[in-house]
């Protein structure tokens, strides 16, 4: 089964220094049709302007995952970390029992434009933690790149929760599958261009809920950049 999540259907807020689109209910965006997707519960898409950001506010229970698209991003928190992400770059913060960050732009004249992920932990209560990670352009091309998992296989970042995410860069002659898993579903994200997801015609933006299938095939790409979440019902 599969149900389509187009781009100009998400949720919608502009605050002058921050222009965000949100797949699943997130502030005062609530849709009880889109409360997440399994342990998957925010994909917002943020674009920030240059200088501005999300001051110091705190986080409890929850893998906190940031894909970094264009710009700089400013990251300092309560756990001593600081660090500039940019394309390429996945940071995950752990926030477990409780942590306090922020994030800037980092630059005074270009925006920063980032997808945020959350995803509940498998278990609460647990330390705090933070990673982050590079992955070129190169390793996603035309395959399927491993980029965070719960054993932090293949250079993955290491996420407490049953679920992997792959990134992706297609263009017109490539062509992916991943194989699911019984009891296994998966949720793909576009993050730009277009690609057929199952033979379902994607763009920008848009997402496709897949369950009860065995596979994933990405293909028809042009010039698409994708995300592959394979996640527990």
């Amino acid at each position: 089964m599969q149900e389509v999540r187009r781009s100009e259907e998400r949720g919608a807020a502009n605050h002058g220094w921050l222009d965000s689109r949100h797949t699943f209910s997130f502030g005062h965006y609530h849709d009880p049709r889109h409360m997440g997707f399994g342990p998957l519960l925010v994909v917002n898409e943020d674009k920030v302007m240059p200088g501005q950001g999300f001051g110091t506010h705190g986080h409890r229970d929850m893998e906190i995952i940031s894909y970094v698209l264009e710009g700089a991003l400013e990251h300092k928190d309560s756990m001593g970390n600081g660090s500039v992400l940019r394309y390429g770059d996945v940071q995950r913060m752990t926030a477990g029992t409780g942590v306090r960050h922020s994030e800037f732009n980092h630059s005074s004249t270009e925006r920063v434009h980032f997808l945020q992920i959350w995803i509940q932990p498998s278990e609460t209560g647990i330390a705090p933690g933070y990673e982050e990670k590079h992955f070129s352009p190169d390793s996603k091309q035309g395959k399927l790149r491993l980029i965070a998992s719960p054993d932090g296989r293949d250079g993955s970042v290491v996420i407490h929760q049953d679920a992997r995410i792959y990134a992706t860069i297609l263009n017109e002659a490539d062509s992916v599958t991943h194989l699911l898993d019984d009891e296994r579903t998966s949720y793909v994200h576009v993050i730009r261009g277009t690609v057929s997801v199952n033979g379902t015609a994607l763009k920008s933006g848009d997402a496709l809920k897949i369950t009860r299938e065995t596979q994933v095939k990405l293909d028809q790409a042009e010039a698409a950049e994708v995300l592959v979440f394979d996640l527990p019902y």
